[in-house]
């Protein structure tokens, strides 16, 4: 795949505190990428210089088509209906809206609502409609589902994925490890104004060699075991509690959860 962004070298001061050091990174068109990081790591400050909301000192930042841009913030006036949005915004574009896409998100049914009166659900699907408008090769997600319940998060998860098998290159910010792991190709890492990793999601699970828990339950309780290997660690331990007549009630087996791993490279641990 082509890169579709390409960030070489990018710095960013806000008078003496220096928040971007210098990011090199680069998504490739058609995947979904993820950009995590604490409070303070500079995940905000370098998505809008990406979507140009926000200045650089210096740097480059090449865009390969056109964006569409949903924020977590994002707000409309009261008592717009959605519709009316939806034409707004498509006037501004000077485009026509796709009604596939909007029956999709389920825009036409909320047609006779005020914006105030929708729930936070519909107002994500709405926020992400109005983000479609134009088209976008490249949509900017911040937080999509937070707020959401059950149903609204596998709904917008889905249409995430319907948008990728459309060829629409996905940035997703995310404090949701679960849903970075179930969405993402691939992810990368601000700490301290720089980029600490950028992998696979599967790169991201073993880093520090160890990619599955075994958790066995027994007399004395359950006993969990980091593992690169499940089959070689099942063997050695159940041997030895065979050897040790200690009785095994379950055992379960996970992958070592992004939590973790994210805690592990914020923390500078490897």
């Amino acid at each position: 795949m082509n890169n579709i962004i390409e960030i070489k070298e990018l710095k960013k001061s806000y008078g003496t505190n220096i928040v971007l050091k210098g990011i090199n990174l680069a998504v490739k068109k058609g995947e979904i990428f993820a950009l995590l990081g604490v409070n303070g790591a500079g995940k905000t400050t370098t998505l809008e210089c990406i979507e140009g909301l926000r200045t650089y000192d210096s740097g480059s930042v090449t865009i390969n088509g056109k964006i569409g841009i949903q924020l977590q913030s994002s707000a409309l006036q009261a008592h717009i209906k959605p519709m009316e949005a939806v034409k707004l915004f498509a006037k501004w574009n000077k485009t026509i809206p796709d009604n596939e896409m909007l029956k999709s998100l389920g825009i036409p049914e909320l047609s006779q609502k005020k914006y105030a009166d929708l729930s936070t659900g519909q107002k994500r699907r709405l926020h992400l409609a109005l983000a479609l408008i134009g088209n976008p090769d490249i949509i900017f997600l911040d937080e999509p589902t937070a707020g959401l319940d059950v149903e609204g998060r596998v709904s917008l998860h889905n249409q995430i994925r319907e948008l990728k098998s459309q060829g629409k290159t996905i940035i997703l910010a995310s404090h949701d490890m679960a849903e970075v792991e179930d969405l993402c190709d691939r992810i990368a890492v601000l700490k301290n104004g720089n980029i600490a990793f950028i992998g696979t999601v599967d790169e991201f699970t073993s880093i520090g060699g160890k990619r599955h828990i075994i958790h066995i339950k027994t007399d004395d309780g359950q006993k969990d075991y980091e593992t690169e290997n499940i089959t070689e660690t099942l063997f050695e331990v159940l041997s030895e509690f065979k050897q040790k007549g200690i009785s095994i009630y379950d055992i379960q087996t996970d992958r070592v959860p992004l939590e973790q791993n994210f805690i592990n490279i914020v923390r500078g641990m490897e």
